[in-house]
């Protein structure tokens, strides 16, 4: 199925990957929100467990191996054409996650992949949605 004009909402995974007061951000290298700033993520495989998913997906895109942790957030987005037509629907099951070993470094979808400091993200481009979820985990301040 595709991303873009789905006939059903899409599954995936996020990561909020922390350590010592940091958080993982990758720059998105992907509609939607291209070119932002985001927590790594992605699509779950047929058969694949929620779990499962966002270790893979954080592997993939930071090379980290993580633990995951606890569950956040269920997030519905939905993104909407000019014409008012679902052009993206996710629905998006982000966990807590900590990072085990691996060099963090960015890779398939994601632009940049960096650590930043919980204090410096108000300089950081985010999505609405991750600055939300980051706010609830207790990461972000406004």
């Amino acid at each position: 199925m595709s991303r873009k004009y789905p006939n059903r909402p899409l599954l995936g995974v996020g990561s909020v990957i922390v350590s010592d007061g940091r958080v993982v951000l990758v720059r998105r290298g992907s509609k939607p929100d291209y070119g932002l700033w985001s927590i790594p993520g992605g699509l779950v495989n047929n058969g694949e467990r929620l779990r499962e998913a966002c270790a893979r997906e954080s592997l993939e895109e930071t090379g980290i191996v993580v633990e995951v942790k606890e569950l956040l957030e269920v997030l519905n987005r939905i993104v909407y054409d000019d014409e008012g037509r679902v052009q993206y629907q996710f629905v998006i099951v982000d966990f807590r996650a900590e990072p085990i070993e691996g060099e963090l470094k960015a890779s398939t979808d994601a632009l940049e992949a960096k650590y930043v400091r919980f204090e410096d993200l108000k300089h950081y481009e985010i999505t609405e949605a991750v600055k939300d979820l980051l706010r609830k985990a207790g990461i972000m301040k406004d």
